[in-house]
């Protein structure tokens, strides 16, 4: 007798790095994003929407630094052997469609983004392999107006998420300085040698809010072994460089006009370093003019960002408060967002030299801040439920559910069965404020009985027996079906 094949059955996992997300969150972010977005079309800046692949020629050596199969990104070959990625970001696809399309556009283009975007990386706490961005570029718009433009808006954007004023900094850097940096501490050789030492030193800065001075100086010098015991090889700068590295990393003051002035006269020797105090300067003039003094965007020589594109001012919007991780233990979010000037990337495309300056926004960060913070108020409510006691009236039970909706009231049907106490523990399990009624006694009366599950759920906790309870019932009363609405309503405004 042939032995019974055993049937397959797939293990129902997702991904390492990748998530399911549901419910609240989604429409949390949902709302956050529209915020936002309206700043953005506020400064006249309009949508646009690029496919999830790009031909992988298409991103170029602008990927993220990492040691990693495929070098960060997700890729395949179409059937014509072409390779294509998932984009890594939204600039890159941004600067192909500038190219494509470069005659037909207004110069300055003005472009935002709202999508996924996904990076073949080693995942982490609160480091998914997916994630969304929400960007905001200018194309064709030289320096520094735009820039300016750019900060001050994403200064916006922040609160206009729910991120209070003092919550937050922008913080502004140029990488002609680090250039210049590179330059006067002798890393200025041309092989490829001397320009992996001058990446490994970005590399290290870029981890100075993590690592400290002490992890930052091991970096730049021998080498460091984190608390798992993997070593991460250095620049191998000598002391004095590594002195003067550190030098100007700390230069950062509390004003940045003084911050200008202790940068005077350290980049004597680098026509780049003086071009990016002398950029600093002036946007941090028009900045304060505009009213964003440095509690809302402040030089700060330690903003290095990681991709190598840019090719002037940097910024991020680094958060300043601390909450708590899963274990009570403090934290800071630090960076949700941030970007800066890249003239070089649409000259891939054209061969012509295209300004542009831009910003990212780390939505699941930004998202994540605004929970630890509580600023994004209480739980999302679920739908109104209808209960549907009575099979043969559903379509009453329906025309009930689309009056509240046509009032502009979230509102369904339980679809599950008759069980009474089955469609209270689904509308409780939905987050639902409200649960709606109508048994054959409140038919015959031409009412319904309307149910607030909130404060029902806040009463019970103080009831001492059920005969308290039916004598009670403070959360559950009934109207005539024609005040359905209204009285649906009242209860949610009460609810606030």
């Amino acid at each position: 007798m042939a032995k019974k094949q055993k049937t397959f059955r797939p293990k129902a996992r997702v991904p390492r790095g990748f998530r399911d997300r549901l419910g609240a969150e989604l429409t949390a972010e949902r709302e956050m994003l529209s915020r936002i977005s309206a700043v953005y079309e506020s400064y006249g800046f309009d949508p646009l929407e690029t496919p999830a692949f790009e031909f992988t020629d298409a991103l170029g050596k602008f990927l993220p630094d990492v040691d990693r199969p495929n070098a960060g990104v997700f890729s395949l070959q179409d059937d014509d052997d072409q390779w294509m990625s998932l984009r890594y970001d939204l600039t890159a696809p941004l600067a192909r469609f500038v190219a494509e399309n470069y005659d037909s556009l207004p110069k300055p283009f003005r472009r935002y983004q709202v999508g996924p975007v996904w990076r073949n990386e080693k995942p982490g706490p609160g480091r998914f392999r997916q994630f969304t961005q929400c960007d905001a570029d200018s194309v064709g718009a030289p320096a520094p107006d735009a820039d300016v433009e750019i900060c001050a808006m994403f200064a916006d954007a922040m609160e206009a998420a729910g991120i209070a004023r003092g919550d937050y900094v922008v913080k502004l850097n140029d990488r002609r300085l680090l250039a210049g940096l590179l330059e006067t501490a002798g890393l200025v050789g041309l092989e490829p040698d001397d320009e992996l030492q001058r990446v490994t030193v970005l590399r290290a800065l870029d981890k100075l809010d993590r690592l400290g001075e002490a992890g930052v100086r091991l970096l730049l010098g021998p080498g460091r072994k984190d608390e798992s015991g993997d070593f991460t090889d250095g620049a191998k700068l000598k002391d004095a460089q590594i002195d003067r590295v550190m030098t100007f990393i700390n230069a950062t003051q509390a004003t940045n006009a003084e911050t200008c002035d202790r940068l005077a006269g350290f980049f004597s020797t680098s026509a780049q370093g003086e071009a990016g105090v002398t950029a600093l300067d002036t946007m941090a003039a028009q900045l304060g003019a505009l009213g964003y003094g440095e509690d809302r965007i402040q030089i700060d020589l330690s903003i290095i960002r990681g991709l190598d594109y840019y090719t002037g001012p940097v910024f991020e919007a680094d958060l300043m408060f601390t909450t708590e991780d899963e274990k009570g233990r403090p934290m800071r979010l630090g960076s949700v967002g941030g970007g800066g000037r890249y003239d070089g990337l649409v000259k891939r495309f054209k061969g012509i030299e295209v300004p542009a300056v831009g910003v990212s926004v780390g939505v699941s960060r930004l998202l994540e801040a605004l929970e630890a913070k509580k600023t994004t108020g209480d739980s999302v409510s679920g739908p109104v439920v209808v209960l549907a006691l009575e099979k043969n009236q559903m379509a009453a039970y329906q025309q009930m559910a689309a009056e509240l909706r046509a009032a502009g009231v979230r509102a369904e049907v339980y679809l599950g069965g008759s069980n009474f106490a089955k469609q209270l523990k689904y509308a409780d399990k939905r987050a639902a404020p409200i649960a709606v009624i109508q048994g054959s006694d409140e038919r015959d009366k031409g009412e319904v009985t309307i149910k607030d599950l909130v404060l029902g759920a806040e009463l019970s906790k103080n009831i001492q027996d059920n005969k308290e309870w039916r004598e009670g019932q403070p959360a559950q009363f009934s109207v005539k079906q024609s005040e359905l609405v209204a009285a649906v309503k009242k209860v949610l405004a009460r609810r606030g």
